[in-house]
């Protein structure tokens, strides 16, 4: 399919050609939510822990006489019914991660870029690199785009040091390269500009 190609004033430059097998497939909601599972389960630590009674520092001496107090009879301080006792049956470090297989993966990123794509909610611009590192005029140039929030792919190395800085400190926009595409940041930003270079990478590492 052909699709307009912008630069960042918005402006028509020409038409160029898009994969359909990338950019043009049905919306698979199910994969995509797996991804999502995927992604979030990997950046949890992991690391809440409490400790059981083997764990629980103190001595395992009884705490009073078996019998001629009246209480009910102890054996140790450390149960979990006892102030500063154990915990019965508490969290443990653990990896909440599990695997997807790339098949999987790869049809999950196609799937939310057609979407995207067909709620025109995709801009593909000819270059990410601009002269000055100021803010205030990249974001003159972007508001004719009128988006709430919006993520920038590049396709070279390392972005453009100028596009760095002036986008730094612009809310809710932020810059990825082409090898992170992924899901969870294209369903969190409205809008998606692609680089043109961008194109040529994300179809070798899709397709």
């Amino acid at each position: 399919m052909k699709k307009k190609l912008v630069n960042l004033d918005n402006k028509l430059l020409k038409e160029i050609e898009i994969d359909d097998s990338i950019f043009g497939i049905k919306l698979l909601p199910d994969i995509i939510h797996e991804y999502i599972r995927y992604q979030n389960a990997k950046s949890r630590q992991g690391s809440h822990k409490t400790k059981t009674r083997s764990e629980v520092n103190g001595r395992s001496k009884k705490p009073f006489s078996q019998k001629g107090t009246g209480n009910a009879r102890q054996g140790s301080s450390k149960p979990p019914h006892f102030r500063g006792g154990a915990t019965s049956m508490g969290p443990v470090n653990r990896d909440h991660s599990f695997n997807l297989n790339k098949k999987e993966k790869k049809l999950a990123i196609k799937s939310t870029l057609s979407s995207k794509l067909s709620d025109d909610n995709i801009i593909f611009v000819d270059s990410l690199t601009i002269e000055s590192h100021k803010t205030k005029q990249l974001a003159k140039q972007l508001q004719k785009f009128n988006f709430k929030s919006a993520l920038f792919v590049y396709g070279n190395e390392k972005a453009d040091n100028n596009f760095v800085k002036a986008s730094s400190n612009l809310p809710r926009v932020s810059l990825l390269n082409q090898k992170g595409i992924n899901v969870l940041d294209l369903v969190t930003y409205e809008k998606i500009f692609i680089e043109e270079t961008s194109l040529t990478k994300i179809k070798e590492r899709l397709l």
